[in-house]
């Protein structure tokens, strides 16, 4: 990264949104390359830690740590607060650091403000497969189930992979907020068709491709009922299919021994079958290998990605190159002890 060795790059949330203005696809690209790099066995990616709280249960926070071998290797860790009762008084669910650490010397180099970085990371994941499972119906017309930072992500990074998508069905437990969510689609999007949803089963059946990404503790969706045959699920927030709906789908995951733990679909599914056979593929041997082939005309293809830290660390980095070619950040001097 090009520093002294004990000063400190900071980037803020202005920084980070400025970096990755209009980079969608590079992030797509850093994301996939981060996968391959994990299948082909160049990661270190210890479990998530979950710091939750005593008569608490819906807040938490998670340390990420990990590193990326290959060209450019680097360590780090995301920590990451999700405290959904921010909304209700006008802050961000998330918040978010991700520190970024010397090969080295093992010293940080870079504190950067990570909740923007986490939310395109995953939504990039979500692009990625969909752009690599795709059929042609999918860019038809987008359910977006959860009516938050993350499914607006999704939408912007989705228009990146499926350039003709121009019909969008928001759908969220607080109907004004699915209405105000559509406002903003417009307002961002004025080419694209947009609506609020008050019936999730009847526009669940409209389509072939669906996000999820709510804050569901425990799954209720019933799959294999309510969707059209050959959907492909970008279950981004883990627990909302039910086990049911997993086991009679095509599951491609990110890392099936980080996303079979936590209590999500996944996890519960395993649990009541004793086994993972009702994973067909990872996301990174589908991109390492440039091949599709999972998705089922009759059956839903579900991507459940736990998400995974080397992608923060991947996007991270990109935004530190564009950074420091636009001149942004602050760098602090004496952060570190001299040398």
């Amino acid at each position: 990264m090009g520093q002294l060795m004990n000063d400190v790059l900071v980037l803020t949330n202005a920084d980070v949104r400025a970096a990755l203005a209009g980079s969608e696809m590079e992030v797509i690209d850093a994301v996939r390359a981060a996968y391959v790099r994990h299948a082909a066995g160049v990661t270190a990616l210890p479990h998530s830690v979950f710091l939750q709280f005593p008569d608490r249960p819906r807040d938490r926070i998670i340390a990420l740590p990990a590193y990326l071998g290959g060209d450019g290797e680097v360590a780090g860790v995301k920590w990451i607060a999700s405290f959904p009762e921010n909304v209700a008084v006008g802050l961000e669910r998330a918040s978010a650091v991700v520190i970024l650490n010397s090969m080295e010397t093992g010293r940080p180099q870079a504190l950067i403000e990570g909740s923007l970085i986490s939310a395109r990371r995953t939504a990039a994941s979500a692009a990625l497969a969909a752009r690599l499972l795709a059929v042609p119906s999918d860019a038809a017309g987008l359910v977006l189930v959860g009516c938050g930072v993350i499914n607006f992500e999704v939408l912007r990074f989705l228009r990146a992979v499926h350039p003709a998508l121009a019909e969008v069905t928001a759908y969220d437990l607080d109907l004004a907020r699915a209405q105000a969510f559509a406002d903003r689609v417009r307002g961002q999007y004025p080419d694209m068709r947009v609506h609020a949803a008050a019936d999730l089963a009847a526009s669940l059946g409209s389509v072939t491709l669906v996000s999820i990404a709510t804050t569901a503790a425990t799954p209720y969706l019933d799959t294999v009922a309510l969707l059209r045959p050959g959907t492909l699920v970008l279950h981004v927030s883990l627990r909302d299919v039910l086990p049911s709906g997993i086991l009679a789908g095509v599951n491609v995951v990110d890392d099936a021994d980080h996303v079979c733990r936590a209590s999500t679909s996944l996890d519960l599914a395993e649990r009541e079958t004793g086994n993972r056979s009702f994973i067909t593929a990872s996301i990174g041997d589908i991109a390492r290998n440039d091949t599709g082939g999972v998705r089922h005309p009759e059956r839903a293809t579900i991507f459940s990605p736990f998400g995974l830290g080397v992608l923060d660390l991947a996007v991270a980095g990109l935004v530190c190159k564009r950074a420091d070619k636009a001149g942004l950040g602050t760098r602090i001097p004496g952060f570190l002890p001299g040398c």
